[in-house]
């Protein structure tokens, strides 16, 4: 009995470390975005471009490799997807132009959805059923701390060593997390049945959507404040520059505690979490507008958005409900919709900054699309309540 927990905490830490490789490498990239751009002559608009990349990496290979490896063992897969974004980041470490830099991001980005999906399904079935929402939970500790390592020192790292050096320690992660998932992750068989037809079924399940779209839609209320936070710390808060790693770290701190409090909200209630969180979003948002211009309460009320970030966790384990057998196409799709959000928040944010609306603006934008996605989980919940056979967890 201990040495199966024993296995199972290794187990679930091996593939946290894989979370936590993905989120430096996603997040700290934008970190140092400027040093990249000063490297190769470009503007950092152009530069920016390397970051979209990425999302369009993710949004592709999400739904690809998942049904592609329907039929694959899940330790296999999970070895396989983490060496190969630990080689993509190799290239760009490398990139000789801006151009293969960001070829070097969409690269990196398709193995994102399908080893994030993946990994939470693998550390939800290590647990109890009552205790799914803490496996998905605990690897997702990885992307949160990610943001609280990694952006401060991904600035540091771009001012003394330079920027490539950063992608090599990713890569670096990423192998030691493959060697300990080969080493002590169990190697259960592929489910029986499983096909990559079976996984498209999931694109039938109105259940599915639902649940997708209350992520793209609610969680672009965080992206739309927090893709701008720097900006309007310098601009409308007069903040030191001292104040914008250690306030963009606070992000993160709140991040790792909601992530917590979200595990346990989704034990309690998938629905009911997802609604508490996404009326946090709201609240949070609309009192960031609210301090406009006070760079500390700027930085305060961002922290308290960050605790709101765990709503992946209550609709992750939605969706190992509603999915049926189509669990790691759901899984997957579920971070390529979260990369939906995280255009669709700055996208919106921006027009509202575009049309002369002030740096409050994105607060106000923020809360809107938080309070979308209430809406959203108001349908999701009643589609549940006329279709009681909607919820149809795989066997």
């Amino acid at each position: 009995m201990h040495s199966d927990r024993a296995r199972h905490a290794l187990t679930i830490l091996s593939l946290a470390l894989g979370a936590f490789a993905i989120g430096v490498s996603e997040f700290a990239a934008m970190g140092v975005l400027p040093f990249y751009a000063t490297d190769f002559g470009v503007t950092e608009p152009v530069a920016g471009h390397a970051i979209s990349a990425y999302a369009l990496g993710v949004v592709i290979g999400a739904p690809v490799l998942a049904v592609l490896c329907a039929r694959l063992r899940r330790r296999a897969v999970l070895i396989a997807m983490i060496l190969a974004f630990g080689a993509a980041n190799l290239l760009g470490a490398i990139a000789p132009s801006m151009g293969l830099l960001t070829g070097s991001r969409v690269l990196a980005g398709l193995p994102h959805g399908a080893y994030l999906g993946i990994a939470m399904l693998f550390a939800a079935d290590l647990l109890p059923r009552g205790q799914r929402a803490r496996g998905v939970a605990q690897v997702l500790l990885g992307l949160t701390l990610a943001n609280v390592i990694g952006v401060p020192a991904a600035s540091a790292i771009g001012q003394t060593v330079g920027w490539r050096s950063l992608f090599v320690i990713v890569a670096g992660i990423s192998v030691i997390s493959a060697f300990m998932i080969a080493r002590v992750a169990p190697d259960p068989d592929p489910a029986e049945g499983a096909s990559p037809l079976r996984e498209l079924g999931a694109l039938g399940n109105r259940g599915v959507w639902l649940t997708l779209a209350v992520g793209a839609v609610g969680f672009g209320g965080v992206f739309a404040v927090y893709s701008f936070f720097s900006a309007a710390l310098i601009d409308a808060g007069n903040a030191p520059a001292w104040a914008i790693p250690a306030s963009l770290s606070l992000f993160g701190v709140g991040a790792t505690v909601g992530n917590v409090i979200a595990g346990r909200l989704a034990a309690w209630s998938q629905i009911g979490g997802a609604l508490v969180l996404l009326l946090g979003m709201i609240a949070t948002a609309l009192l960031y507008a609210a301090v406009m211009g006070s760079w500390p309460l700027m930085a305060v009320s961002v922290a308290l958005l960050g605790s709101t970030a765990g709503l992946v966790v209550p609709l992750q384990t939605r969706l190992m409900d509603v999915a049926g057998d189509a669990q790691t196409l759901a899984a997957a799709l579920n971070h390529a919709a979260f990369n939906l959000a995280n255009a669709l928040g700055p996208f919106f944010a921006g027009m509202a900054l575009s049309a002369g609306y002030g740096w409050a603006s994105t607060g106000y934008v923020g809360a809107a699309l938080s309070a979308a996605g209430v809406g959203v989980l108001g349908l999701a919940w009643l589609d549940t309540r006329r279709r009681p056979g909607a919820l149809v967890p795989a066997q």
